[in-house]
């Protein structure tokens, strides 16, 4: 054998018995585990049609799902409601709590590829406060009319409030997303529904749209994709994909044939379903709304405060969460949410009390008289009202399950159902004696549009609670830029609330949401609104990666 093989032979032999040793010492002293690695579509299926990827104009559930993820405002809401920067990477406020400066990232690119200046920020909110704007004034189109914005350079903006007082829930606003000014520069506002940006916008969020699908004119499918130059955390994911669906129904039957991995809020009714599908992971957390029966105070016996107190003492609201929500809720005890900053979670607490309702009734001249049908009476008038709700199982059920509480205590109840529409004409009309609803509640606690007087009447207001103390304390809370005084104050509204009953506190949902099995690192924690449920999106993964760690890092690791 000539000499030069014989050298090669003998490199491969001690190559390969190298490698061997190497391998040896890998699995004696590390372990492989899998890592989030890049890649894979994430699709989530969702009951209802996109109309606006425009975060101006995006008044549905849908709407708003997808904006979260493509458009950014200058601040958002963290798990406790409070304000934090987003496209802003922070802000000054003037000592007399009028002017805000917020200094603009410089980092932040436009899906388009150009940059993310003050005019964009200019643009957006001049359109908010023009006359003709299209959009829902729950953006703050009449707060924003009565700002004056100003340019300070190409990073700096600021806005500054009328005199004299200033607005604590102001930051509030700035959460809106911001529209791209090089794109829109020239389109009339009143036009803006029928612009084509609608459906083919350009964000600065974290994906961007990427292939929307039609079919009957009706758009079944959105893709996303992912930005690559997001100036946020890098999403695992390649692409997020929507699909559109007439109904649950229709949505479980398209996990079940493998048509999409996730299923947006899920409700009570369907949870049975959820449940029985072992591959579906299901994630609950409480949203920032209560459902709340709200008593017309035009009504005279409902002006009485024993018996809203004793209306309160007569409902096992625990049972109605445990029978009809399924456990999905928590009892409400405070007109703020759990969680949130000025929440007081000593704030007294009406627990089902069958005596109590019993006596401060009595006290109050409605009696049951010793012979007859079991209803309380007062001269002669019954006890009774009508208790009007949302035309849905859930709502129809929790309400027949109150008013089977209040019969137990001599109340008769009619529950009437009706539709979205109906519902929301009597609330703002006054033009019914009680209703149960669901209250949506923003980031910051001002709960003045809810219970001030002012509001009664014409604003939101609806149970047309009058009261002064109550009128005064989110007076002076909503001008208090220091937060310990905010906290104060709001304390002792959910003190006299509690006393005063004005309103039926009933319970605080918790929204369900299924992801399959496949996706990793899901989280959500307490939402303002259900699209928070896509605060940690970047985080989410599909595609593993194997890697090598040593046992001592391989402790407290999950294996897939």
């Amino acid at each position: 054998m000539p000499r030069h093989i014989r050298w090669q032979v003998l490199l491969i032999v001690l190559g390969v018995v190298l490698v061997g040793i190497l391998l040896a010492y890998l699995a004696a002293n590390y372990t492989t585990v899998l890592r989030p690695g890049s890649g894979g579509t994430y699709v989530e299926g969702i009951v209802g049609r996109p109309q606006y990827l425009n975060p101006l104009l995006s008044n549905t559930q849908v709407d708003r799902d997808i904006c979260a993820l493509v458009f950014n405002g200058l601040t958002r809401f963290n798990r406790h409601g409070e304000v934090e920067p987003d496209l802003a990477s922070r802000w000054d406020v003037s000592f007399d709590g009028l002017t805000y400066t917020f200094y603009l990232r410089r980092d932040v690119y436009w899906h388009d590829g150009a940059p993310f200046t003050a005019d964009d920020v200019i643009f957006t909110i001049g359109w908010l406060q023009s006359p003709d704007f299209p959009g829902s004034s729950e953006l703050g189109s009449d707060l924003w009319r009565v700002v004056t914005v100003e340019k300070l350079d190409r990073f700096q903006v600021r806005f500054t409030l009328p005199e004299p007082y200033p607005y604590a829930p102001f930051l509030d606003y700035t959460t809106v997303g911001i529209l791209p000014a090089h794109v829109l520069e020239g389109v009339p506002v009143a036009t803006l529904p029928k612009v084509g940006f609608n459906l083919n916008p350009v964000g600065s969020g974290p994906f961007q749209v990427d292939e929307i699908e039609v079919e009957d004119e009706a758009i079944t499918t959105i893709v996303l994709k992912q930005y690559s130059h997001y100036y946020g955390s890098e999403s695992y994911l390649d692409r997020v994909q929507f699909r559109f669906y007439p109904n649950h129904q229709a949505l479980f039957d398209a996990y079940e044939a493998g048509e999409v991995e996730g299923i947006a809020r899920i409700p009570v009714s369907d949870l049975p379903r959820a449940q029985s599908l072992p591959s579906l992971n299901l994630f609950s957390a409480q949203i920032a709304e209560y459902g709340i029966v709200f008593l017309n105070m035009q009504v005279p016996f409902f002006q009485e405060q024993e018996v809203r107190q004793a209306l309160l003492y007569a409902l096992d609201r625990q049972q109605v969460i445990d029978d009809v929500l399924a456990g999905h809720a928590l009892v409400a005890h405070s007109p703020l949410i759990p969680g949130n900053w000025a929440y007081d979670d000593g704030v007294t607490r009406y627990e089902y009390d069958w005596d109590t309702a019993d006596a401060l009734l009595n006290e109050a001249g409605w009696t049951l008289p010793a012979e007859g049908d079991g209803v309380r009476r007062k001269a002669d008038q019954p006890l009774a009202f009508t208790l009007l709700t949302l035309s849905e199982p859930d709502r129809i059920g929790v309400a027949r399950m109150l008013a089977e509480q209040w019969a137990n205590v001599g109340v008769t109840v009619t529950v009437e159902a009706a539709s979205q529409l109906e519902v929301r004409e009597a609330l703002e009309s006054g033009n019914f004696e009680a209703i149960m609803v669901h209250l949506a509640l923003p980031g910051d606690p001002d709960p003045y549009p809810f219970w001030h007087e002012t509001q009664a009447g014409g604003g939101q207001n609806y149970a047309g609670f009058v009261h002064r103390r109550t009128s005064e304390i989110l007076e002076q809370a909503r001008v208090k830029v220091d937060r310990e005084r905010r906290w104060e104050l709001y304390h002792e509204f959910q003190d006299v609330f509690a006393h005063q009953v004005p309103a039926l506190l009933l319970y605080v949902p918790v929204y369900t949401y299924g992801v399959d099995e496949r996706i990793h690192d899901v989280q959500i924690g307490p939402l303002t609104y259900p699209s928070d449920r896509f605060r940690t999106i970047s985080e989410w993964w599909i595609v593993p990666r194997r890697v090598f760690v040593s046992e001592t890092e391989a402790e407290g690791i999950t294996f897939w």
